[in-house]
């Protein structure tokens, strides 16, 4: 398959690295001294499943040389969906289909408009990577996994072909059962990792290790389950104790959320649609969301990157 990772980032370069790997024509975008360290030295990753080089990958910061392609890995900051949704155009012919891995809830809604309903898919990554170095992607969790799907099940010829693809490369994937379900699973737990590690600027297993981080922790959750079902989907009772039991019994302690390190590195933050997007939602909706507020608190000086 022909296959562009918009951008080769941590998620996406994982996926699109293994895909690579396994004989398909990936496009990696990239730019700075990532696109350049990958030019020069190729893809590195560094996995607990095993490290992997792609030693001459094609790599450019142009997505107009790439042509249509058969699937886009669409894998930016929440902030920056718009303006790189415009430039993967290009890409995007009439079979294509985009693969939505971004975090957050309304990423199929904010790309519809500019790449075509018909070809944007949502999708979720259940991933711990980061960028180590320019060109190296570290991978740090046990699971690597990749679900997708449309919203109203229907079947898909392209995605079935992806689905076989990354099986054959060893990639966890699959088409997801209902990916509005699991989109809400994701954020339910992810704006409770982010806001609690980002907030508290540590790892999860010293906060959980406190009663009142756990309690905390929980409370993000919650908040989060109660604006979903206030919005039409609601994730469960069993689906809360159930993250609550992997992050106390089986995550890795030292684990944070991207925006806990984009937070570190000085960069940007999903804020505005993580924990923010529950707070704004509990006011349309009646809902009190004092963890969520508290989190926005703590952290609205740094959205934009360093202290505004």
């Amino acid at each position: 398959m022909k296959i562009a990772v918009m951008a080769a980032g941590a998620v996406g370069g994982y996926f699109g690295a293994r895909l690579a790997a396994d004989g398909h024509d990936v496009f990696f975008i990239a730019r700075g001294a990532h696109r350049d360290a990958i030019r020069r030295n190729g893809l590195k990753i560094e996995s607990v499943h095993g490290d992997l080089l792609v030693p001459k990958p094609n790599v450019t910061d142009d997505p107009n040389t790439v042509g249509p392609v058969d699937v886009v890995l669409f894998a930016v900051k929440l902030w920056d969906t718009e303006t790189a949704a415009a430039l993967t155009k290009p890409m995007a012919g009439p079979q294509t289909r985009i693969i939505t891995v971004q975090n957050g809830i309304d990423s199929v809604g904010r790309l519809a408009p500019i790449l075509g309903a018909d070809r944007v898919v949502g999708g979720v990554a259940y991933i711990a990577t980061t960028i180590a170095a320019p060109g190296v992607i570290r991978h740090t969790s046990q699971f690597a996994t990749l679900h997708y799907g449309h919203a109203d099940k229907r079947a898909d010829a392209v995605l079935d072909a992806f689905t076989a693809a990354g099986k054959k490369a060893k990639c966890d994937v699959d088409i997801s059962k209902d990916i509005n379900v699991e989109l809400w699973q994701k954020f339910v737990f992810l704006t409770a990792l982010a806001g609690a590690t980002a907030s508290r600027r540590a790892a999860i297993g010293p906060i959980v290790a406190t009663g009142d981080g756990r309690a905390f922790f929980r409370a993000l959750m919650d908040e989060a389950r109660a604006v979903g079902k206030a919005s039409g989907v609601d994730v469960g009772d069993a689906f809360v104790e159930q993250r609550m039991d992997f992050v106390l019994n089986k995550v890795e302690p030292g684990m944070k959320a991207s925006m806990a390190h984009d937070l570190e590195k000085g960069y940007r933050l999903e804020l505005d649609w993580l924990n923010g997007k529950v707070a704004e939602l509990g006011d349309k909706y009646g809902i009190d969301t004092p963890a969520s507020d508290d989190v926005v608190a703590k952290l609205r000086d740094f959205r934009l990157g360093k202290a505004a």
